[in-house]
């Protein structure tokens, strides 16, 4: 059977696609970024006489993920790959020129070559989650936004502002509250964050943003794949006998986690009997502060996983506690 492989460059309205045929010759089509699109791409690949290929995209913000649930539901392989090893790829390559056309192409080129895996998408119940956990992000950082300008505003404009955030306030609440509903009345959800909530330092928000993105915890192979996930993977630069980088944090992931994932962190190290035992023994072995906090981000994550896959609650007896 010959293979097909189908790269596509998302943005907000339309989608590029490359076939890389099998004779690595290609074919491309720009479609709406839409159901409507969705099927004109099925409609195009049939003509092409393409058996179900693998499709590649980018994990771009959340445009990816409708046409994604769509191709899936087709029948067919999907990878999303992360951004950045499409981006080593092309530099691997010398791709010197950049439009969305090529861009396509390289990403085909990528599936081809590297037959990233399979993308299992999330339940209906966990997409609805995702989407209001962020929501309630951007509900909460224009809250803030609000808050900066009611300081130094002038009184013409106060009314106006304290009207905005009395708004805020209110669609905050009701959605925190069809949050905790939502994770009620999903019986997986709900015996999740039960296991969630044994971890000291994790409170009611940052379980929701652990579910919303952790919850099928089959999607990552172990505990690394999902730290790396949220980019808070350790990276180290050293060359020779001479370079010696400090190690940092990856980045290369969600910003959204490692930013949701930072206060828990902070409250775990200060507050908590297994955290304080973790910042010790970090510190003893003279790690800096800011090390430190990152490594009980990472940590989290660790814990996190760890309970959900086995399904027993935290012990802190195995964490010095």
């Amino acid at each position: 059977m010959q293979k097909f492989d189908l790269g596509i460059d998302v943005a907000k309205a339309k989608l590029d696609c490359a076939l890389r045929l099998p004779g690595g010759k290609y074919k491309n089509k720009v479609i709406e970024n839409n159901p409507k699109g969705f099927k004109v791409l099925i409609e195009w690949l049939e003509k092409q006489g393409a058996t179900p290929p693998h499709v590649c995209m980018e994990a771009t913000g959340v445009y990816w993920e409708a046409v994604a649930e769509y191709l899936a539901t087709q029948g067919m392989t999907v990878s999303v790959v992360n951004p950045a090893q499409i981006k080593a790829f092309g530099t691997s390559r010398m791709v010197r020129t950049k439009t969305d056309k090529v861009d396509a192409q390289l990403i085909a080129e990528f599936c081809f070559e590297r037959r990233p895996e399979p993308w299992q998408a999330p339940t209906p119940s966990e997409q609805a989650l995702r989407a209001m956990v962020l929501r309630l992000e951007a509900l909460q950082a224009m809250r803030i936004q609000e808050s900066n300008r009611l300081e130094v505003a002038r009184d013409a404009v106060k009314p106006g502002i304290i009207e905005h955030i009395e708004w805020l306030d209110k669609q905050i609440s009701a959605l925190v509250k069809t949050i905790r509903e939502h994770i009620d009345d999903d019986k997986d959800l709900k015996s999740k964050q039960a296991l969630l909530d044994s971890i000291p330092g994790v409170g009611e928000r940052t379980i929701a943003t652990l579910l919303a993105f952790y919850a099928n915890f089959e999607r990552f192979g172990n505990a690394r794949q999902a730290v790396a996930y949220a980019g808070l993977d350790p990276r180290q630069h050293e060359s020779g006998s001479s370079v010696k980088g400090k190690p940092r944090l990856s980045k290369i992931g969600h910003a959204f986690l490692r930013k949701a994932l930072y206060m828990p962190a902070m409250v775990a190290l200060y507050r908590t009997d297994w955290g304080k035992c973790f910042r010790s023994r970090l510190a003893a072995a003279g790690k800096p502060a800011k090390l430190i906090i990152g490594a009980m981000m990472r940590k989290l994550v660790h814990v996190a996983f760890g309970v959900l896959k086995s399904g027993k609650n935290f012990n802190p007896a195995l964490h010095g506690a």
